[in-house]
């Protein structure tokens, strides 16, 4: 019987503060678009999305502890695991939000090694749109991840009107790069059992050949 093919696992990761949110949006737009541009390749995916809000006392908790526990290790562990990523952040103070942040300084540098990204915030006027490229971009990078080249940014204004036929098609850009980046990245590979999985350790095999433990 043929296998069913192994879906790539998208997992978004929104910082947005309040229910419901400008970033929660946006995250789950690019979602939808990265859905799309995987099926238009003739692949699906399995898509999770991580609201840090959720997680913000665990978080400050982790920060002080050194280490994630219950559903915020959960989510910890989806991302380092995952094969590709969404992050969406609110813009404060010209660069993402302090939640944002303290949930990625969870995570050692080169953890997200090679993961294929794409980089998005939120913000009231298309003047923070650089926090792209000065913030999230060279956080992502320090935690190995491999953002595409198209980021995502979202204007209040861009949520309607003329402004949403022109963020649409950045939303869609940057969902083909993702597309054509897990295409690369070589996920089916991680995903198969390593051939050495299941051998059997050399001093396990001379405890078999000396039942009575003679051997030193």
């Amino acid at each position: 019987m043929t296998e069913a093919p192994i879906e790539p696992g998208i997992v978004i990761v929104s910082a947005g503060l309040r229910t419901p949110s400008s970033t929660r949006l946006l995250a789950d737009e690019i979602g939808a678009a990265g859905v799309g541009a995987l099926a238009a390749a003739g692949r699906s995916a399995q898509i999770r999305t991580i609201e840090l809000r959720e997680h913000a006392h665990a978080i400050a908790d982790a920060l002080l502890t050194g280490f994630p526990a219950g559903a915020l290790r959960s989510a910890v562990d989806d991302v380092a695991s995952a094969d590709a990523l969404v992050v969406v952040s609110p813009t404060f103070s010209a660069s993402y939000s302090g939640l944002f942040k303290s949930f990625f300084d969870l995570f050692e540098a080169g953890a997200l090694s090679d993961v294929p990204t794409i980089l998005a915030a939120t913000g009231g006027t298309e003047r923070h749109s650089l926090v792209l490229e000065h913030a999230l971009r060279p956080l992502l990078v320090y935690l190995g991840a491999s953002p595409v080249r198209t980021a995502v940014y979202a204007a209040t204004s861009d949520f309607g009107g003329e402004g949403a036929g022109r963020l649409r098609a950045r939303i869609e850009r940057a969902a083909a790069e993702l597309a054509a980046a897990i295409a690369r990245s070589g996920f089916l590979d991680r995903r198969q059992p390593d051939a050495y999985d299941d051998v059997v350790p050399f001093e396990e095999l001379l405890r078999e050949g000396d039942p009575g433990g003679r051997r030193p």
